[in-house]
């Protein structure tokens, strides 16, 4: 489960296995957070919610887990209780890379994603300045676009959604 120990260190549970979440880096929070920013614009215009972590997202008794953002569409932002933890998948995860030895694996965590419904994975790799968006298919994810620095994230999940990955990778 994703619950903080006494001693502040937090916890994720993934396919039944329990692992320790290491503290991010401060580029991965500036990464989070400019991320965040742009999805928030997005639900501003066209409703939902773009959330971060720490939030756990509890697919099923043997995977909680803590995308480092997440995002529902305005047509199930009702599945978001404001009060509880969340309990549905979200329309879609986002997991930033980490240099720490410790951070999780994100083709289990995407085994996870899939495993549960959510319809888009991204991956940003912040050293790479790149972007790797997924889309659900019956047999699992499936790379659509990598975007690098220079490049546009687009969204098949979030009609209208393009942003320059330079604005989210310092």
């Amino acid at each position: 489960m994703s619950r903080a120990a006494g001693d502040g260190r937090r916890f994720e549970l993934c396919d039944g296995e329990l692992f320790l979440v290491p503290t991010p880096l401060p580029r991965h929070q500036v990464v989070q957070s400019l991320l965040t920013d742009v999805l928030r614009g997005y639900t501003r215009k066209r409703g939902g919610w773009a959330l971060h972590a720490p939030l756990e997202v509890v697919f099923s008794e043997y995977d909680i887990l803590q995308p480092d953002v997440l995002l529902f569409r305005a047509e199930r932002a009702h599945l978001v209780d404001l009060d509880a933890a969340i309990r549905h998948a979200p329309d879609l995860c986002v997991d930033i890379v980490s240099p720490l030895p410790a951070a999780a694996d994100p083709e289990r965590r995407s085994r996870v994603y899939a495993r549960h419904g959510v319809s888009e994975y991204w991956l940003v790799e912040p050293a790479g300045k790149s972007v790797a968006v997924h889309e659900l298919t019956p047999q699992g994810y499936r790379l659509v676009s990598t975007a690098t620095a220079d490049g546009a994230v687009r969204s098949r999940t979030l009609p209208g959604l393009a942003f320059a990955v330079r604005s989210i990778l310092p």
